[in-house]
């Protein structure tokens, strides 16, 4: 990596604004310490010393962007409960607008508690519900999504989609066409379900089993030709103008109209994967957002994606730990 973008990026990070919207939950963990097994039946008594919620899906993107020192605005519906009343105080806590919180009395807040003992994760425990929100709730959130674009002069829209009902084709078209309109580049964090709806996104970043699993193909092997004939037939169905593609301990592959290229990953001690999708996009974003070179912005997206991976938990990036070791890496 260049040092000279990497002082730029860092410095003008904190001059964006950015949009998140998607599915959201309440990361609860219960830390604590094993040395015996229940006498009730053949499982581990976890004694729980910690209790901590945190942001998490969609959220943990804005975390990101907040922990890089850019504005985020998070857009996405959560229940009018008690997870719902966590989650507010949790973004309050983080000092982020909930300008873009609606509540839905018909929906409960995703909750996801881990057990985790001795670093170990023993058990989660999902509460949630993933049907579609209803067309009243989707007209409304659209419409929130709107005003904090033109009112807040947003400079990139992230769609982090977990298919928990929250996106929608409908939602998908028009937030992308009125960014369009606007001149806002729009990044794309996908899953499975709406695949193939983000028509003229400007980035895309599935991860390998999400690129299988959207175009329906097969690629036993991980090389440069057979990801070049995935993206040209993605392209022939949703034509994004570049493409990122994580690839876990093989790295990050790009593509674009100038050409592609597969990054290697730097050797990790790996701790917990959970939330490097995350990291990957919000850095990618920004650094679109700033037009910078996608090779560059590969490269540093691919650093921060592997630096968070070596905490336990669902974590943001630290922009400190990440510009010191993109400018070490430099020299």
């Amino acid at each position: 990596m260049d040092q000279h973008l990497i002082n730029r990026a860092f410095d003008q990070f904190k001059h964006l604004k950015a949009v998140v919207i998607g599915d959201v939950m309440i990361d609860s963990y219960f830390w604590g310490k094993t040395e015996r097994i229940s006498p009730e039946a053949p499982v581990p008594v976890v004694s729980v010393k910690n209790k901590e919620n945190r942001l998490g899906g969609a959220a943990n993107v804005a975390r990101n962007i907040k922990a890089l020192d850019a504005e985020v605005f998070l857009c996405t519906v959560i229940g009018d409960d008690e997870g719902g009343t966590t989650f507010e105080s949790l973004m309050k806590d983080e000092n982020m607008p909930v300008d873009g919180l609606i509540k839905d009395e018909a929906r409960p807040t995703t909750v996801k508690t881990r057990v985790i003992s001795q670093s170990q994760q023993m058990l989660r425990i999902d509460e949630e519900t993933i049907s579609p929100i209803n067309r009243k709730i989707n007209k409304k959130l659209i419409e929130r999504i709107q005003s904090i674009i033109e009112n807040e002069d947003i400079d990139v829209v992230i769609f982090e989609d977990y298919d928990k009902g929250l996106i929608t084709p409908n939602l998908i078209k028009q937030i992308i066409t009125f960014c369009r309109e606007h001149g806002v580049p729009v990044t794309v964090d996908p899953k499975k379900n709406n695949f193939k709806a983000y028509k003229h996104a400007t980035l895309f970043k599935p991860n390998l089993k999400e690129l299988r699993e959207g175009l329906k193909i097969e690629m036993p092997e991980v090389k440069k030709e057979n990801l070049d004939k995935a993206i040209a037939l993605l392209n022939e169905k949703i034509e994004v103008d570049q493409a990122l593609i994580t690839l876990s301990e093989r790295g990050v592959y790009i593509n674009t109209a100038q050409g592609s290229k597969i990054i290697p990953a730097h050797i990790r001690n790996i701790a917990d994967v959970s939330g490097a999708g995350d990291t990957v996009i919000a850095v990618a974003s920004l650094c679109l957002a700033l037009g910078m070179e996608p090779e560059f912005t590969a490269q540093l997206a691919n650093l921060a994606g592997g630096l968070v991976c070596e905490q336990i938990g669902v974590v943001p990036i630290n922009k400190n730990l990440l510009e010191d070791e993109a400018l070490r890496l430099s020299k």
